[in-house]
Formats: structure tokens, C-alpha cells, sequence
């Protein structure tokens, strides 16, 4: 397939590689880094529209069916301390998710149906769209690779699961590589630069745009542990990203620094 036509997409980066097909953007883009850092500054981006084996949490392989999906790696070489990159993965799921609110008003949709769920997924109501998954390059100056899966022209036959959807379902319409790429790019480079300039999430403005987007606050939650489930409400988003946590009966909060989030019942019948 040749390469798809990225003017747009080049006026946010001039380092974007497009793949005709990918095993996993993030482990190409993490191999390549690693093996010949000069060649990938910050701000590199590898993408596909054909990716055979992408990876989620918890090490979850997927396929989807060719050029029914964007799948974009991104390399951040931010001059944050390491402790703060955790920020990464939620600046990620904000850019994707104001990028799909509009395109779904462009579509003449309500860009309010498009969501983030913490740590990183992207809903449209309720249903995945996008999931986003971060990866560390250690060094003397970490870099983080940050992955953004989203389903594009994907028909509802070809859903992995009833709980998916696609830009083409709910906006009726399908949209060219760059069309996507380029807003997502910029979302992306808007929330970023801030954050590098400043040094930490707080002062950027990026933990409050993030707990203003994020669904999962105020919702009854189920949090999948490795010692048991966790049920509570959740509270809010800490200074590391971390998800705060009042468990049922009790009035500390408890900090969720990874877990699969499931959302019990609608926001407006969450205990407040």
C-alpha cells in the first residue's frame, strides 16, 4: 500500500515514518530508538493503519482487519523527572480523546458523548474507540514511547468485542489517515509542550484539563487488583496520576497506580 498523503500531519512533526503494516508500532518504534537514538528526536512519530499484533495492558495481543484502524507511536524526550512521566499516558488519552469530540461535531454529532476513562482508554458512549498504551526507554535522559490504537472505518461486524465502537459508526463517515493523525498530532503537541516547559502536571494545567475530561471521576467504580477487587468511588487524580479511590464503608481515599476500571453505573447515581 502506498503511503497515504500526510501534508497536515507533517506541519505538526517532520518526523513521521508511515508503515504499510506493523507487528506493534510501540515495540518498532521502542527497537528503533533504542538501536540509533540521534535518528528519533523527541517528537518522532511511527504509524500504520495495518497492525497485526498491537499490545494493551496486562501484555493483551489484538489484530484488526487492514486499514480498518489507526495505530500511532510517538517518542517524548521530555526533560521532566522520571517520576512525572506517568503523566505520559493521560496526556495521550486527553489529546485523543478532544480529537474524536471533534470529529464527532464536525460529523454534526454531540462531541460530548466522547469521553476519557482513567488510565487510558477513550469512549463514546461508553463504547471503546481508542486505548493508549505508553512504554519506557531507560536511560541517563528517559524517553517514553506512547501508543494510541483507534478504531477508524471499522464496521460493527468487525468489532472485537460488543463493547467497541468506531469513528465510522458514530460519526457516519469514514476519514483519510491524515485527517486524523494531523488533529490528534496537535492535541497531542499543545498538551505536551506546556508540560515539558514547565516540568510537572500541576503547573502545566495538565492535572486539571485531565480531571475536567476524565469520566471515571465522580462514577462508581470496580478496580481489578492483584490481591482482589477494589469497589468504591472514584474521587479524583493525584499529582502523580494515580486515581483516588474512597472504598465502600470508609472515608480514606486509596491511590489506583494501575488496574482495569470498570465503570458500575451512570455518573449522576454515583454516591457523592
Amino acid at each position: 500500500m502506498p503511503t497515504p498523503e500526510l501534508s497536515a500531519s507533517l506541519d505538526v512533526t517532520q518526523h513521521i515514518t508511515w508503515l504499510p503494516e506493523a507487528g506493534s508500532t510501540n515495540a518498532d518504534l521502542v527497537a528503533r530508538a533504542t538501536a540509533d537514538p540521534d535518528a528519533w528526536p523527541d517528537f518522532s512519530v511511527l504509524v500504520t493503519d495495518t497492525q497485526r499484533s498491537g499490545r494493551g495492558r496486562l501484555d493483551r495481543v489484538w489484530s484488526t482487519p487492514p486499514g480498518s484502524s489507526l495505530a500511532t507511536s510517538v517518542l517524548l524526550r521530555p526533560s521532566v523527572p522520571a517520576d512525572r512521566l506517568g503523566w505520559i499516558p493521560l496526556m495521550a488519552g486527553l489529546a485523543m480523546t478532544r480529537t474524536v469530540q471533534m470529529l464527532l461535531a464536525g460529523a454534526g454529532m454531540r462531541a460530548i458523548d466522547a469521553t476519557l476513562k482513567w488510565p487510558n482508554d477513550v469512549l463514546v458512549r461508553g463504547l471503546k474507540v481508542s486505548g493508549i498504551l505508553s512504554e519506557l526507554i531507560p536511560g541517563d535522559e528517559p524517553a517514553v514511547v506512547v501508543g494510541a490504537g483507534l478504531n477508524t472505518s471499522m464496521t460493527r461486524d468487525q468489532l472485537p468485542v460488543d463493547t467497541a465502537t468506531s469513528l465510522a459508526i458514530e460519526c457516519r463517515r469514514t476519514y483519510a489517515p491524515d485527517t486524523v493523525l494531523s488533529l490528534y498530532l496537535k492535541q497531542l503537541r499543545e498538551l505536551y509542550e506546556p508540560f515539558a516547559v514547565a516540568g510537572d502536571a500541576r503547573s502545566s494545567g495538565l492535572v486539571s484539563q485531565v480531571s475536567a475530561a476524565c469520566e471515571t471521576l465522580g462514577q462508581a467504580v470496580r478496580v481489578q487488583l492483584p490481591d482482589g477487587d477494589l469497589v468504591g468511588v472514584a474521587r479524583g487524580i493525584d499529582a502523580d496520576g494515580q486515581l483516588l479511590v474512597q472504598p465502600e464503608g470508609e472515608a480514606t481515599l486509596r491511590s489506583i497506580s494501575a488496574g482495569d476500571v470498570t465503570h458500575l453505573r451512570p455518573l449522576a447515581d454515583a454516591e457523592r
